[in-house]
């Protein structure tokens, strides 16, 4: 099955429409940001669409779409209404989840793209995502920090960053991408039926390229 086929096809369950009706609301609330909100604002809530998409272009599992599509618009809306100054701890906890959340995303990326095999299913042991998750989700989090520092430097002074800021939702982001390995190996994400054609469409590359002098008429 395709990206285009997966980010084509109807959801088939509760949890599929909520995260599709949340990734509707997302689009949506780029347009009103963009009416009444700052510039600053409206690149936030846009910087979450692609975060909203990939989890339905993946054919990931719908209790892990709707908890990317929850998380993601949890992160971009707490800044836009200063949730993380105002409620004390809300930074990290979401640095812990999104990042994990993110990291997961980034793995069946690598996975897919056949960059790195992380994901369960693709021939890989438990220690790979154990490893592999949290030095994703650290890279993640210095990426992260570098856009709210870009943000500050050049935007808006308005936007929080220090030095213990910084670190700290590096810490918390690369635990998030320890536990995110854990579940990786417990739950999988992706569907049984989009890992086995993903498989089976790259063991048949293999065979092609193993068999340079096979012709096509």
């Amino acid at each position: 099955m395709t990206i285009r086929d997966d980010f084509l096809r109807p959801p088939r369950s509760g949890a599929e429409w909520i995260a599709d009706s949340l990734r509707v609301i997302g689009v949506i609330a780029v347009g009103v940001a963009a009416i009444l909100l700052a510039p600053t604002d409206v690149g936030i809530t846009a910087l979450a669409l692609p975060a909203l998409m990939l989890p339905r272009m993946l054919g990931l599992r719908a209790w892990f779409d709707l908890a990317a599509c929850v998380l993601v618009l949890a992160a971009a809306w707490s800044n836009v209404f200063d949730l993380y100054r105002s409620i004390p701890g809300w930074d990290l906890l979401l640095h812990f989840a999104c990042t994990g959340v993110l990291a997961v995303i980034a793995a069946v990326l690598l996975t897919r793209a056949r960059i790195a095999p992380i994901t369960r299913g693709h021939g890989v042991t438990a220690r790979t995502p154990l490893v592999l998750l949290p030095v994703i989700a650290l890279a993640l989090s210095a990426v992260w920090e570098m856009i709210e520092w870009l943000g500050l430097t050049y935007l808006s002074d308005e936007i929080f960053v220090t030095y213990q800021d910084t670190i700290g939702d590096m810490v918390f982001g690369g635990l998030g991408g320890l536990v995110a390995g854990i579940a990786l190996v417990v739950a999988p994400v992706e569907r049984a039926s989009s890992t086995g054609e993903h498989r089976a469409e790259s063991v048949g590359r293999s065979a092609r390229t193993a068999t340079p002098g096979t012709s096509r008429e």
